[in-house]
């Protein structure tokens, strides 16, 4: 009698078309259903490798690295100009999920860019602004705001250098009015200059000095009222900050 063998059975039809839709590696570009595009690299399914996407909602466009279905490692995004079409760079730089992570420089406008470290889509970490007005800033940022220790530089050179807190100079700063030939040195609390001195600084090669020169300070012992005055703003600044760090840890 004849051994019959089993007869094998035959595949559905959706397996070998899943196998087929399964991306991995180079590919060809691929739509999906609102029109957006992308050609690159894969890797399970998901965009891996150098790519380049395209959003048909603002046709925005990047190019660069994607980890797992997103935009990580060094990449450009680009909008095109609502005029002459043609596209202009937003962000070029480093990427982590799908954010503006590392080093990278983003322009606001033609004359509005920031060249610095990000976190997380916020400037955070050392970076340079330069702003349409011609005024420049350089020094600490975090949360997206100049934090820290850091230079303003105003159009006319006139320039503060010091402590910022939240966007503000706050804590020990000096301000240097190059064209009066005159520094403020002392301390700062939200934008306000609250204890310190005046000088005539390079008064004689200033553009526009004042008329008379800072008369002399005649208290007995002016340098040790200076310093209680700035120790008391300074310990003020330092006990408002320790009482929000304790209230946003709660």
């Amino acid at each position: 009698m004849p051994f019959l063998r089993p007869r094998k059975p035959k595949e559905s039809p959706w397996k070998e078309w899943d196998r087929n839709a399964q991306k991995n590696g180079l590919k060809s570009t691929v739509y999906t259903v609102n029109g957006d595009e992308y050609t690159g690299e894969w890797r399970d399914n998901k965009k891996h490798g150098k790519g380049t996407q395209k959003w048909k909602s603002n046709g925005a466009i990047y190019d660069g690295d994607w980890q797992n279905g997103k935009r990580s490692g060094f990449g450009t995004y680009s909008l095109p100009d609502p005029v002459s079409g043609e596209f202009k760079k937003v962000y070029s730089g480093e990427w982590k999920n799908d954010k503006r992570h590392g080093l990278g420089t983003n322009f606001y406008s033609d004359d509005d860019i920031y060249e610095g470290h990000w976190y997380y889509d916020k400037r955070d970490g050392w970076g340079r602004m330069y702003y349409a007005d011609c005024s420049t800033y350089e020094g600490e940022w975090s949360n997206d705001l100049p934090h820290g220790q850091g230079m303003l530089r105003l159009a006319n050179e006139n320039r503060y250098e010091g402590f910022w807190k939240n966007g503000k100079k706050h804590g020990s700063g000096k301000f240097f009015f190059f064209e009066k030939g005159q520094l403020y040195d002392g301390v700062w609390v939200d934008d306000i200059p609250k204890c310190g001195k005046m000088i005539d600084f390079g008064r004689e090669d200033a553009i526009n000095p004042t008329r008379y020169p800072i008369p002399q300070i005649k208290l007995r012992n002016p340098a040790a009222i200076l310093k209680e005055a700035r120790s008391h703003f300074l310990f003020e600044n330092n006990k408002t900050s320790n009482q929000h760090f304790i209230s946003s840890t709660i």
